[in-house]
């Protein structure tokens, strides 16, 4: 019934659970304990519900086993097509591997599956609890980059790479200097990707205005021109990092990675200095 649900109380932690799953004894013990943890839970039996409970939406969401068959795969595409559900840290949680066949994900579902994290049944209550907290911890690492290149192409290009990244996001793009610098300023990116030659401003002088500006701001050169003189030229700027773009590919991703801990990419980039 639709009165069963539970929408969320107020706890003293503002982290929002959304509990899913047709087992209601399990998902009274998994309210209980994530309350008694301070996180302020809803819980939803059928699909339908499920849909209904995203508003406010919750900081992460457990889905569990919904009937009929294929209810949960159905609730995980619809989370999944929408751009602003679509980044909620999720916590899978199938059947028991006796009951798969008739009530867990069946294999092209899993082959298809995104999750944060998966469990299966029989599962402690206070181990998922273990596990939200790691997923959480996990969301809230996320790398926001800034794209500044004059290409559009190029710009499509590494967005589409770093979409496919769970801890990487980008917020925005940049077509020369001057509007990386106003990106930066606005946004505070953790990652800017700087091309070196565009109109209005030269990526150089960009990089060495938001290191200044936005010391938060790590600067990664992404550049075709990858001679030694450009290399000792972006370290002098005050970037982290240099990769050529004919050799980006997971050069990209592990290089945005590093630069953000506070790494030179690659480790020898912190030895170029002019001759």
């Amino acid at each position: 019934m639709e009165s069963s649900t539970r929408r969320y109380g107020k706890m003293a932690n503002n982290e929002r659970i959304l509990i899913v799953d047709d087992e209601r004894d399990f998902v009274e013990a998994c309210r209980r304990t994530f309350e008694a943890k301070s996180y302020q839970v809803a819980t939803a039996f059928t699909r339908a519900q499920a849909e209904g409970m995203v508003k406010p939406e919750p900081d992460a969401i457990l889905l569990g086993t919904l009937s009929p068959a294929g209810d949960s795969f159905r609730l995980y595409q619809w989370l999944k097509q929408h751009p602003r559900r679509k980044d909620i840290p999720l916590l899978v949680i199938d059947a028991p591997y006796e009951q798969r066949s008739s009530r867990g994900w069946k294999q092209y579902e899993g082959m298809q599956l995104e999750a944060d994290d998966y469990v299966t049944k029989p599962v402690e209550p206070s181990s998922l609890v273990l596990r939200v907290q790691t997923v959480l911890a996990r969301a809230s690492r996320v790398i926001t980059v800034l794209i500044a290149d004059d290409h559009t192409m190029v710009r499509d290009g590494i967005s589409a790479v770093l979409g496919l990244q769970k801890d990487i996001k980008v917020v925005a793009e940049a077509v020369d200097g001057q509007d990386a610098i106003d990106k930066a300023m606005r946004l505070l990116p953790s990652v800017a990707l700087m091309d070196l030659v565009m109109p209005r401003m030269s990526g150089l002088e960009a990089t060495q205005r938001i290191i200044r500006e936005c010391p938060y701001t790590k600067v990664l050169v992404l550049t075709q021109y990858d001679e030694e003189e450009n290399l000792v030229a972006a370290r002098n700027s005050g970037a982290r990092g240099f990769i050529p773009k004919r050799a980006a590919g997971q050069d990209l991703v592990a290089g945005i990675r590093a630069v953000h801990a506070g790494e030179y990419f690659p480790a020898s980039f912190a030895e170029a200095r002019d001759s």
